[in-house]
């Protein structure tokens, strides 16, 4: 009997012994460049003063963040399609669905020229009129538009703003009109909103936001502007950056942990997370709050033409296949992408560049086995942190629940507008998308 005791006792305090709060914070002190796990809490999303990397020109204000989010929605402001069947059918949530986290809810977004939403956009389709060149749709996966305001360079190449990563590289600035933007000298995102309200075919005038009824937003958000420049592309893309980086992840279980509720996560999700931070290695790129980094990493996944998807307005000769190296030109940062957020990728159904993945597992999966799947790409461009990592399979289990469930906010929609001004559908207007919406 005293025997038994002992053993039970013995096995009840290795049990008790088993504080995974306690290595996850030792993890994360260890991993954080402030040597605190506070580096990796983000801010509420109205605590504008501590939204980082504004761009000194267009600091967030309410005023903004209001007007930025109705325009971003707003199909009104789709006047320049390819066709007039498509005009005010479209807008920048096209791409970027609220409830598929901001992201395109098929592989590859189609603003102008698509018809259709399904639930979530998965159901969008190429117009019959359109030619499959003809059609407004990304060259690769649609990055979320969450969390952004830990980005400094915009898109999957870094290839937008006058500042961070880019600096140094002003010698292809003049490469195409759209990449020049960037000699305005701003902040990633007021860069790459200007050059997306342009190469997605809306306009922003006064005689638009006269019609649609945004005139006074506009005047509440840049009073300090003169009237003859403030009702324009630009200014309705400083509006769109403002709203952006307020678009915050901040309640997701892991958010909620290291804010002090032990609770937040499950055994296996702190699990994952000590996987996350340590033995597997993911904090090696994925460093910021939203667990995002500016650097470039190869690790040779296919491109979007290299699928088995109907894609359009891409092809093996598309420079967006290069990655960094297609803005850069240098041979040196060829087939490297950013190291994208991590948070909210629970539903999204594609994942990397070329969406080449239809479930986290497989994400996890592909970074434990550390083999390239793309032949195209140079061994010598392969990160030296791609490799096999020996993760069992009940180490993938528990990190694939840290990243689909730990690190989900299920509330992001809150962030979505309730209508916009013109009263018009959205995120699509067309026909089909109305009646797949019940918006009529």
């Amino acid at each position: 009997m005293v025997v038994a005791v002992a053993l039970f006792a013995a096995c009840t305090k290795d049990k008790v012994s088993t504080n995974y709060d306690q290595e996850l914070t030792e993890a994360l002190q260890a991993a954080s460049p402030s040597g605190s796990k506070d580096n990796y809490i983000m801010p509420e999303s109205d605590d504008y003063a501590n939204l980082p990397n504004q761009d000194a020109t267009n600091p967030v204000t309410s005023a903004k963040v209001e007007l930025g989010k109705m325009l971003f929605f707003e199909t009104g402001l789709g006047l320049n399609p390819k066709y007039e069947v498509s005009k005010q059918t479209y807008s920048c949530g096209s791409c970027h669905v609220p409830s598929l986290s901001f992201t395109a809810g098929r592989f590859q977004g189609i603003a102008d020229g698509g018809v259709g939403f399904g639930d979530h956009g998965e159901a969008r389709v190429k117009n019959n009129q359109y030619g499959g060149s003809e059609v407004d749709a990304q060259g690769a996966r649609p990055l979320p538009v969450i969390n952004l305001t830990y980005v400094t360079n915009a898109l999957w190449a870094g290839s937008f703003g006058s500042f961070g990563v880019n600096v140094g590289t002003e010698s292809v600035w003049g490469q195409d009109t759209l990449v020049s933007i960037n000699n305005k000298g701003l902040q990633g995102l007021e860069a790459n909103n200007h050059r997306a309200l342009i190469v997605h075919r809306q306009v922003i005038n006064k005689q638009v936001t006269d019609t649609l009824g945004y005139t006074p937003m506009f005047d509440a958000a840049f009073p300090d502007i003169p009237e003859s420049e403030r009702y324009t592309l630009q200014t309705g893309a400083n509006a769109i950056a403002a709203y952006f980086r307020t678009i915050l992840t901040n309640r997701a279980p892991f958010q909620r942990w290291l804010k002090g509720d032990a609770k937040a996560m499950t055994e296996q999700q702190k699990r994952g997370a000590i996987l996350f931070f340590d033995k597997a290695g993911c904090k090696n790129c994925h460093t910021s709050p939203s667990l995002n980094a500016m650097r470039f990493e190869a690790v040779g996944v296919n491109n979007l033409f290299q699928s088995n998807y109907d894609v359009f307005a891409t092809s093996v000769s598309d420079k967006r296949n290069l990655g960094r190296g297609g803005f850069t030109q240098r041979d040196e940062d060829m087939y490297k992408f950013k190291i994208p957020q991590l948070y909210n990728l629970k539903h999204v159904g594609f994942y990397f560049h070329g969406a080449s993945k239809t479930t986290l597992r497989q994400v996890v999966e592909y970074f434990n086995a550390g083999i390239p799947e793309n032949p195209d790409v140079p061994g010598s461009q392969i990160s030296s942190k791609f490799h096999p990592l020996g993760l069992s399979k009940k180490e993938v289990d528990d990190l694939t629940e840290f990243l689909e469930n730990g690190l989900y906010d299920a509330d992001i929609t809150r962030y979505a507008p309730a209508t916009t001004m013109s009263g018009k559908c959205f995120p699509n207007n067309d026909p089909q998308s109305r009646r797949d919406m019940d918006c009529e």
